[in-house]
């Protein structure tokens, strides 16, 4: 039996949603801890620090634990996350993990994982240091200090999980060692009975935080052009729209969109409402200027949608060998525009095959097998 503390953001803290009664995660650690429920040889402590105390279940699964640390707001990053180090240190020592795990660089988790005094690995979930440099990140900002802490702790773990070739590039000069593994995608995902092909009006989805990475300004953009050559679509957008400029933007722009009947906004959605979204429809568009791997994508995918994508990042791993596919250029925005119109015009198909190749891939219980493969690996090494 291996046991394992999993180091993660509880979405309560994020959305300041405390008065949920249950924690909830980002959609990779959610689908991970999904098919580590499935393995009977291990044994997973998950770790999260909120501001503010919270009521929470002691188990999520069978041999999956839940632990939800109150750190008070000087113990995060104005001080390098130093009260949420010392609180999982602190709850470390009576779990007395064999191996701990810190998802993600975008707060405190691979910070806490390096410095638990336990055999240590990392997952890069979003390359803070390479979206700094991108977007110009404000010195003293907070995406210039995630950026720098990131920097400091892939140095000191014993490995970083790498969600993609384009996130192995940028993390393996500045990390111990690296493995390849995909993020999982949700079981709903797989288990959910594909509905029938949908009819009438062609429906496009696009799914994120609304966001100048993210783009859908452009794509609105984009739909306006499409709408005036007289194509009857309608461009779903799903997603939070958390504030500044370029999501005001975007607000602003689609309400004239929904008055004319190319575009809606139908802000976020559950897993449940997600999954009959995408069986409603017939395509999806996720065209960002970065992308670490993109989880969208392998669920369009795994519910057989046409998809339209960027040519950067995860999503080019994501995407490879996949029936119907087309992938352009970044800043391909008339090649997009012709690409889906044309296939508009053809009736919109949804391809088929996709979906057995994600569950190939991408299903729970097969990426969990795999980081219990990489744990006992590290493990073996310790002295």
């Amino acid at each position: 039996m291996t046991k394992v503390a999993i180091l993660t953001t509880d979405s309560r803290e994020h959305y300041r949603d405390y008065h949920n009664p249950a924690p909830y995660f980002g959609m990779a650690p959610e689908a991970l801890l999904q098919g580590f429920a499935k393995l009977p040889d291990i044994e997973v402590h998950v770790i999260s620090c909120l501001r503010k105390p919270v009521e929470s279940p002691e188990k999520l699964a069978l041999n999956v634990w839940y632990h939800g640390l109150h750190v008070p707001n000087l113990g995060w990053m104005k001080t390098g996350y130093q009260g949420c180090i010392r609180a999982v240190q602190k709850k470390l020592k009576s779990v007395q993990p064999d191996i701990v795990h810190g998802q993600g660089t975008e707060r405190d988790c691979v910070l806490g994982a390096v410095f638990s005094g336990f055999p240590n690995v990392a997952t890069i979930h979003g390359n803070m240091a390479e979206l700094a440099r991108l977007f110009h990140a404000r010195i003293g900002s907070f995406g210039w200090l995630a950026a720098r802490l990131e920097n400091f702790a892939l140095k000191r773990t014993a490995g970083v999980f790498c969600n993609s070739a384009y996130t192995e590039r940028l993390v393996q000069p500045r990390a111990k060692r690296v493995w390849r593994v995909s993020n999982p995608v949700r079981e709903e995902f797989f288990e959910a009975p594909i509905q029938i092909e949908p009819v009438g009006k062609c429906i496009i989805l696009n799914v994120g935080l609304i966001s100048e990475r993210k783009r859908q300004v452009e794509l609105l953009d984009l739909a306006r052009h499409l709408h005036e050559r007289g194509l009857n679509f309608e461009l779903h957008f799903i997603g939070h729209a958390n504030g500044g400029q370029y999501t005001q933007t975007f607000l602003d722009r689609i309400k004239i969109a929904e008055q004319r009947g190319y575009a809606r906004f139908l802000g976020p959605k559950t897993t449940p409402e997600l999954i009959d979204l995408f069986d409603g429809a017939s395509g999806m568009i996720h065209f960002p200027s970065e992308e670490a791997f993109g989880l969208v994508v392998p669920e369009a995918l795994a519910r057989n949608l046409k998809f339209f994508g960027a040519n950067v990042g995860g999503i080019q791993d994501i995407a490879a060998d996949i029936p119907g596919v087309e992938l352009l250029a970044m800043e391909g925005w008339p090649d997009l525009t012709e690409a889906v119109s044309a296939w508009i015009k053809s009736g919109f198909p949804k391809p088929s095959g996709g979906a057995e190749i994600m569950r190939r891939r991408y299903h729970p219980e097969v990426i969990a097998r795999r980081h219990l493969e990489i744990y006992r690996e590290v493990l073996s090494t310790v002295s």
